[in-house]
């Protein structure tokens, strides 16, 4: 490993480490705010969603086929179904697709 590569993985760890470090270590109060705290609370499925659902329109060759998983997907998650069933059957919808298009 060259110093180079070294340093490089040194600084991917120290700014990956940071974040953590920073409020574990200098904010030790209690939230008190309720901006904050739904902040806080709502903000993980929100960087989710946005990093998954640019993925579905490019998870498959054609668009059809990644639309119509992700409309099963968000059939059934309207649904309250569990998220193993969800991902299985948008996979499926979305495999049965691409058999179908590929007979046509």
């Amino acid at each position: 490993m060259t110093l180079y590569q070294l340093g490089a993985v040194f600084m991917m760890a120290l700014f990956t480490y940071l974040p953590r470090f920073i409020p574990l270590t200098f904010y030790r109060h209690k939230i008190e705010s309720k901006f904050i705290k739904s902040l806080l609370y709502y903000l993980p499925y929100a960087v989710l969603g946005a990093l998954t659902f640019p993925g579905i329109f490019t998870s498959t060759p054609q668009l059809i086929e990644s639309l119509v998983g992700g409309a099963v997907a968000i059939f059934f998650s309207y649904k309250e179904k569990g998220l193993v069933f969800v991902a299985i059957v948008s996979i499926l919808a979305a495999y049965g697709t691409y058999l179908i298009l590929a007979v046509l």
